[in-house]
C-alpha cells in the first residue's frame, strides 16, 4: 500500500524536505550537486509527490534551484539572502506578538515555557534539529494565540523551521544563547505588555541575525558529484505509521 494513504502527504513532505535539509547542511549533497527526485524517492520510501513538494519548500529558503529541463540542484543562500528573511520575519512576528498579548492565558505561558526548556536541553545535547523543532514551535505557538490566520499564513510561507535549522548548524554558533534570547520573549507576554514583546522580538532577531551574518560564507564549494554521502546513522526510510512528526510550522531565524 503506497506510503501516502497512511500518511498525509503534507507531513511526508516536511519529513523528506527536513531530511533534505539536513544532509544538504551536513555536506551530504554538496552545492551544485543534482537532487534526482526518483532517487530521493526511492530511497525515502516515498512516491515522487511529497518529494516535489519538499523541493519547492527548500527552493523558497534558497538551499535548492530547480529548472524545468536540469531539475533541482543544491545552492548555497548568500548572507544577504538570509537577513533578507530575517528582516521580514521580525516585522510579522512583532505584529503576532503585540496581537498575541492580550490573549496569553496561563496555560500557554506554560506551553512555551515548555518549549524554551526543550530549546536548553538540545543545546546541552549538541542537538540541533531538536533545538529548531522547539524553537520554531515556540514561535508558531506565539503567531496561533495571535490568531491572525493571514497574518500567521504568510509567515508559514518564510519556512521558519528551516530557517532555523540553518542558524543552528553553522559552525560557531552559541546555540545556548540562541535558547536564551526567548527568554525576554516569554518575560514580556508574561507581563502582558505589547510594547516591551514587539522591542523583545526585536532585540532576539537583531541579536540572532548578527551572530548567523558573521559566521556564515558566501564561498560556493565546487560539487563532485550528484550522489548524497550517507549519514553514518541515516535510515533509509523517512516515516511510519508509528514515527512522531515535528509540529508543523512551516524556516533563517530562531
Amino acid at each position: 500500500m503506497p506510503r501516502e494513504t497512511e500518511i498525509p502527504r503534507s507531513v511526508l513532505a516536511d519529513q523528506v524536505k527536513d531530511r533534505l535539509l539536513q544532509a544538504i547542511l551536513e555536506g551530504r549533497y554538496a552545492p551544485g550537486s543534482r537532487i534526482v527526485e526518483t532517487r530521493v524517492a526511492r530511497e525515502y520510501g516515498v512516491s515522487q509527490a511529497p518529494v516535489r513538494e519538499a523541493l519547492r519548500g527548500l527552493e523558497a529558503i534558497g538551499v535548492v534551484e530547480i529548472n524545468a529541463f536540469r531539475g533541482a540542484r543544491v545552492r548555497r543562500p548568500s548572507t544577504a539572502q538570509l537577513m533578507e528573511a530575517f528582516a521580514v520575519r521580525t516585522e510579522l512576528e512583532k505584529l503576532g506578538a503585540r496581537l498575541a498579548v492580550p490573549r496569553v492565558t496561563g496555560a500557554d505561558v506554560a506551553e512555551l515555557e515548555g518549549y524554551i526548556r526543550e530549546m536548553r536541553r538540545a543545546a546541552r545535547a549538541g542537538d540541533p534539529y531538536a533545538e529548531a523543532t522547539a524553537d520554531a514551535a515556540f514561535h508558531g505557538r506565539v503567531m496561533e494565540i495571535a490568531a491572525n490566520a493571514t497574518l500567521e499564513r504568510v509567515w508559514r510561507h518564510l519556512e521558519p523551521f528551516s530557517r532555523t535549522y540553518i542558524t543552528l548548524v553553522v559552525p560557531g554558533v552559541d546555540r545556548e544563547r540562541v535558547a536564551g534570547l526567548h527568554d525576554p520573549v516569554l518575560s514580556a507576554l508574561r507581563q502582558g505588555d505589547p510594547v516591551l514583546a514587539a522591542e523583545a522580538l526585536d532585540r532576539h532577531f537583531e541579536v540572532a541575525g548578527s551572530m548567523l551574518a558573521g559566521l556564515w560564507t558566501d564561498r560556493q564549494p565546487r560539487a563532485t558529484d550528484d550522489t548524497p554521502r550517507r549519514g553514518p546513522d541515516e535510515p533509509a526510510a523517512v516515516a511510519s505509521q508509528d514515527a512522531p512528526a515535528r509540529p508543523h510550522v512551516g524556516v533563517g531565524a530562531p
